[in-house]
């Protein structure tokens, strides 16, 4: 089928020469907040595809971020997996990408877990948000450059994932709070405050102040905020949030909407 040989994008052009496909789309997602807007549409797009084809059974979960991906890059967006698998399988997910996984199988190993896991988390975003691809473009050359700093940072990060799935499991939120505020302070030591931006790293330190903790979304624009004192330190990080003039709203947590055919491709 001419559906897995071309990317997305070209696959999508070619429907709509040879097929007069349509699709009409209208996102809700905060532009550049790190939200994975473009990939939720690509997202979309890929799934209407599936169903109008009656192919979703052909195609594996697991590689449909890499395609969304490829369509991606094509369009010239700078990105990597991550917001991709968040759009596909939804919920919580934990994603591992080690490259013994991604050399044997193409894609990373990723596993959902129960959003219940989740304490309560809230959304901090300026009304003004940063174009996150401009913080994605050095840090990207330097790694495929082999740049020690940041291969080694990198493995940092993905310890704190397999970290992260850990302390869920258990419910320890403490040592959660801790986890999210190494990923930023990660993040920082490879991109330079420069390239993070003085409003994205304000962000941080809004929630800093207040003794929560905090890490972006994604790549700037927005940062998602545990308060481990409960209610009362919410209450002083609205002040704070509305005294910066940043805007401030509770996640709503949405489990994961793979359908049973969805869940049929997916590996064991």
């Amino acid at each position: 089928m001419i559906f897995f040989f071309f990317s997305i994008s070209l696959f999508v052009c070619l429907m709509f020469l040879c097929y007069s496909y349509s699709n009409i789309w209208l996102t809700v997602v905060i532009f550049q907040t790190g939200l994975s807007g473009s990939s939720a549409i690509v997202c979309a797009a890929l799934s209407c595809l599936l169903d109008f084809y009656k192919v979703r059974h052909l195609i594996k979960v697991e590689v449909r971020p890499n395609l969304i991906l490829s369509a991606e890059q094509e369009l010239g967006i700078v990105a990597g997996l991550q917001d991709r698998v968040a759009q596909v399988y939804g919920g919580l997910v934990h994603m591992d990408f080690s490259k013994e996984n991604m050399d044997k199988l193409g894609h990373g190993i990723y596993t959902p877990m129960d959003i219940s896991l989740l304490p309560p988390l809230h959304l901090i975003y300026a009304e003004n948000p940063s174009d996150s691809g401009k913080v994605h473009s050095t840090v990207r050359q330097r790694w495929l450059n082999g740049d020690e700093l940041i291969i080694s940072s990198m493995a940092e990060v993905a310890n704190i994932a397999a970290e992260g799935r850990r302390v869920l499991l258990e419910k320890d939120y403490q040592k959660l709070a801790g986890l999210m505020n190494h990923n930023f302070d990660l993040r920082r030591r490879m991109f330079g405050d420069e390239c993070l931006g003085a409003l994205n790293i304000e962000m941080v330190e809004v929630a800093r102040r207040a003794g929560a903790a905090s890490k972006f979304t994604g790549s700037g624009g927005a940062v998602v905020v545990f308060c481990p004192d409960g209610p009362s330190q919410v209450k002083l990080l609205e002040d704070a949030c509305k005294k910066a003039g940043f805007i401030i709203q509770p996640i709503q947590l949405v489990p994961s909407l793979l359908s049973e055919v969805d869940i049929k491709t997916l590996s064991n």
